[in-house]
């Protein structure tokens, strides 16, 4: 275990030691005019609505956060099935044991009987519960029946049509099934030629798909499985009208699965057109998780606020860290600070190429480096394992976003902490 005053010590694990640098070991409450509030049950006056930069107001987190309020009990969930009670091919069973997967999460013990029957599906639930898989297994099974069949899956970020398409490999292992991977910000020559090629499903964004379309290598006619995933998100980074022109061109009968955090406004005009008859499975009991521990971190002084998140890292406990920030610029340069100062870290946003981010992605994940930081691109659906804390260096835009940032710690019901410096 590292010494918590001994900066030194700390930079074997972060990387290069940079000599000259302070080592407060601030961050204690009330420690030289650096407070820090926690509470483990946020409950924002902002819940649920959306807003523009300014409406998200920090008074109100350090308000609600200093002040600790009673929480309830969370609902304990039981589970009605297993995975091995699941009608679907043995095969595919196997696969799922191998990821160690035996008990279904409340959205897939929810809805993957209704799909495995073919019925439309609006499925509500927050991100990191389990979507992914629970609309998988059932089309990956229906393809196994039907081996003419063909899936589209729509994702709102390249970060997550890639992370659905690695949960698509472990599943299919063995089962020659083949997918197409349709993203932006990588060259389109490979994907143009993989769909000439025989394959299942296409997995990818909507802009993208979009584009082959019109340029004709895509044909949508034969799609009669659909996914739209984190439609909510879709919507709010401008995707509206190219998600509308994709579903007008999908076959009229076809199963729709839809998966969205909310429901709401232009959202439903989706929806409308999108479903027939759905079974609506909703989740989605509070808007944070009760093992997410949520802190305040209040700057007194914004040119010492590099520092105070030197003093935070260099604690042993922030062993696997995402830091969110507001812009490209700011948060690449911050990363450099960073790694200036021997921290072994690194930065995607919509600056760096798709190649740069999947290659930082993977160093975060195989713990080559333990600080990502990111902007908002990367604040939904991103499943990393063991992120034990989150920093919110700059405030996000809405309540929403702040939701989903905190949410990429504390997953799998495991302990997390999510600081947010105001």
């Amino acid at each position: 275990m590292y010494s918590k005053s001994s900066y030194s010590s700390r930079n074997s694990r972060h990387g290069n030691n940079s000599s000259g640098r302070r080592n407060n070991n601030s961050f204690s409450r009330n420690n030289g005019g650096r407070s820090i509030s926690s509470n483990r049950g946020f409950s924002g006056g902002n819940k649920g609505k959306r807003g523009p930069v300014g409406t998200f107001n920090p008074s109100q987190i350090v308000s609600q956060l200093s002040h600790p309020v009673a929480s309830s009990t969370p609902e304990i969930f039981i589970a009605k099935h297993k995975f091995t009670d699941f009608n679907i091919n043995e095969s595919l069973k196997s696969n799922i044991l191998k990821k160690n997967y035996s008990t279904p999460t409340p959205i897939q013990d929810e809805s993957i009987p209704h799909m495995l029957e073919g019925r439309d599906l609006i499925g509500i639930a927050n991100t990191g519960t389990g979507k992914t898989a629970a609309f998988l297994i059932p089309l990956i099974n229906k393809v196994i029946n039907n081996k003419s069949e063909k899936v589209l899956i729509v994702a709102p970020t390249r970060e997550l049509a890639v992370q659905i398409q690695d949960e698509f490999y472990d599943f299919t292992k063995g089962l020659n099934m083949y997918s197409v991977l349709a993203i932006g910000g990588v060259s389109s020559f490979h994907q143009k030629r993989d769909l000439r090629r025989p394959y299942n499903f296409v997995i990818g964004t909507p802009g993208r798909i979009k584009d082959l379309i019109q340029g004709r290598h895509l044909d949508l006619s034969q799609f009669k499985s659909v996914v739209l995933d984190e439609a909510d998100h879709m919507v709010d980074i401008g995707f509206i009208h190219d998600v509308k022109y994709i579903v007008a061109l999908l076959p009229k009968e076809r199963q729709s699965l839809f998966f969205s955090a909310t429901i709401d406004g232009k959202v439903e005009e989706i929806i409308a057109q999108f479903v027939t008859n759905p079974v609506t499975i909703s989740v989605k009991k509070t808007d944070t998780v009760s093992n997410i521990e949520q802190q305040v971190v209040k700057i007194q002084n914004h040119t010492n606020k590099v520092e105070q998140l030197h003093d935070v890292l260099i604690k042993s406990e922030f062993e696997k860290v995402i830091i969110f920030g507001r812009t490209k610029h700011g948060i690449q340069k911050l990363s450099n600070e960073l790694v200036d100062r021997g921290f072994k870290a690194g930065a995607i946003h919509g600056n760096k190429s798709q190649n740069q981010r999947q290659r930082t992605l993977k160093d975060f994940k195989a713990n080559m480096i333990n600080i990502l930081l990111a902007t908002d691109v990367a604040s939904r659906g991103l499943d990393i394992d063991n992120v034990s804390h989150v920093i919110n260096y700059d405030m996000p835009a809405t309540y929403e976003d702040y939701i989903h940032r905190i949410g990429r710690t504390g997953r799998a019901n495991k302990k997390g902490v999510a600081l947010t410096f105001v």
